[in-house]
């Protein structure tokens, strides 16, 4: 029997096209694009004053060498911001046994003494085991970058099993606060995850005018994708504003359907307005009439557990991971042979940019990783020349985390200006830091990127064209 010889000339033809891609005017374009979102200020507000409670609490007691991991760990409420209340408690709570463990993996690093090249390649492995594990459950969120990063600050701060204890510690509280943070709008404004699916729906289906065919894969999927964040709420929503979305998935669905131009533009009006009703989150607002009576009650779908074991194995997934760990290692031990002050930190911006959902998403993080990097650590550096003390640089910080949110969404590069400063600044309340500090930032940042690049260009797959799709 014959074997097909692989083609090499034509997988080195797609890796080269790629890298070139990485150079080209349209992916600088996807890089400064902003783009709409789901509501943010809420979610913005909440995860502020998650990391606002932990570093008072954290002054207050007098533990403020450890506050930056209690804020890591309040990052949870970060998390699954759209869920359905069951299950985003569902996720959050391993999530944040994991920021603890993660924390404490670390911590254990530092007092063991490794070396740093040891300590790189024991890191680049947890990366991608956190990258694999969150990836499979669909823990959506800043990503393993921030268990990574309270992982090597715990290794620089710990030296002693004693010093184990006060960071895990401070990173449970954290977690903890995170969490319940998180579950604040299940109390005044339960129908907010099926709301904003429904939205995502109905504008889904309202961009049916200008995309035509092509959207109709997406906009079946989002109404399907709605239908399970409903039927995964907790029962006793089972109401009527719950089948007046129901009933609106419906006539969405029936539009789509129809496959008649002329139907799409008759409702896309009244979808339009009805999205923006359900985006708002006040308790007070209401969708215009519509007859939910005979709105089917759907079934409940897998358990995502279920769904996450089998994802353990998905080749995608394994190769994500196989990338993540390969760019994690090399961009670490380049950056220490380099002399790089904090060569973890090369680690994570390859991280940060090989969590792209195609390889063009991928080269578009990258660079507004490096960008957003740039410009952080120049506010970061000016911050720092002010020598502020402890409840300034909260101050700052709480700020910074929380225009993070607010841009997360629409554009990466605007987020990243402020989570690097608030990621120097979480750092610098530890240890001191001068305005240096940015200058190797920066160039840690750059190598993480290159080689995150050119990891994921040489392992792209063939059947990824999304870059080539000027």
């Amino acid at each position: 029997m014959l074997r097909t010889r692989p083609d090499t000339s034509g997988r080195l033809r797609h890796s080269t096209g790629a890298l070139a891609h990485s150079l080209s005017s349209a992916a600088w374009r996807d890089a400064v694009e902003v783009r709409r979102a789901d509501p943010t200020i809420a979610v913005a507000l909440r995860v502020g004053t998650a990391v606002l409670v932990v570093l008072v609490a954290g002054g207050l007691l007098g533990y403020t060498q450890v506050a930056g991991f209690a804020a890591l760990g309040a990052l949870c409420a970060a998390f699954v911001r759209y869920e359905p209340y069951p299950r985003l408690v569902a996720k959050l709570v391993p999530l944040g046994i994991g920021m603890v463990g993660y924390t404490a993996f670390g911590a254990a690093l530092g007092v063991l003494g490794l070396s740093v090249w040891i300590q790189i390649f024991v890191l680049a492995l947890a990366a991608g085991v956190a990258y694999w594990l969150l990836t499979a459950f669909r823990v959506t969120g800043p990503g393993p970058v921030v268990l990574i990063f309270a992982a090597a600050g715990a290794a620089g701060f710990a030296d002693t099993a004693a010093d184990i204890r006060l960071a895990a510690g401070a990173a449970a509280i954290g977690s903890v606060v995170g969490v319940l943070v998180a579950l604040v709008p299940a109390l005044h404004h339960p129908h907010g995850p099926a709301r904003v699916a429904t939205a995502r729906a109905l504008a889904s289906v309202a961009a049916l005018e200008t995309d035509g065919a092509t959207g109709v894969p997406a906009a079946r999927t989002e109404i399907a994708r709605a239908r399970d964040v409903i039927a995964l709420g907790p029962r006793r929503l089972m109401d009527r504003h719950t089948r007046e979305l129901l009933a609106l998935l419906a006539a969405a669905e029936e539009v789509v359907d129809s496959g008649d131009h002329d139907t799409i533009v008759a409702r896309r009006d009244d979808f339009v307005r009805f999205e923006t009703e359900l985006r708002r989150v006040r308790r007070d607002i209401e969708i215009p009439s519509v007859d939910g009576s005979g709105a089917p009650v759907v079934e409940r779908p897998d358990g995502f557990v279920r769904q996450g074991v089998r994802a353990l194995r998905d080749r995608a997934i394994l190769v994500g991971v196989g990338r993540v760990a390969l760019a994690s290692l090399l961009s670490g031990w380049f950056a220490a042979a380099a002399g790089l002050q904090h060569p973890l930190w090369a680690t994570m911006g390859a991280m940060a940019a090989l969590q792209g959902a195609n390889y063009r998403h991928t080269v578009a993080r990258a660079i507004q990783r490096l960008v957003g990097n740039a410009v952080g650590a120049l506010l970061a550096a000016g911050l720092l020349v002010l020598d502020l003390d402890y409840w300034p640089m909260v101050v700052a910080i709480v700020l910074c985390q929380t225009i993070t949110e607010m841009y997360v969404t629409r554009n990466y590069a605007i987020a990243t200006v402020f989570v690097t400063s608030m990621a120097l600044l979480l750092t610098a309340i530890a240890e001191p830091l001068g305005p240096g500090i940015g200058v190797s930032r920066v160039g840690d940042t750059l190598v993480g990127v290159v080689i995150g690049v050119i990891v994921a260009a040489l392992t792209i797959d063939r059947r990824d064209r999304h870059h080539l799709e000027v």
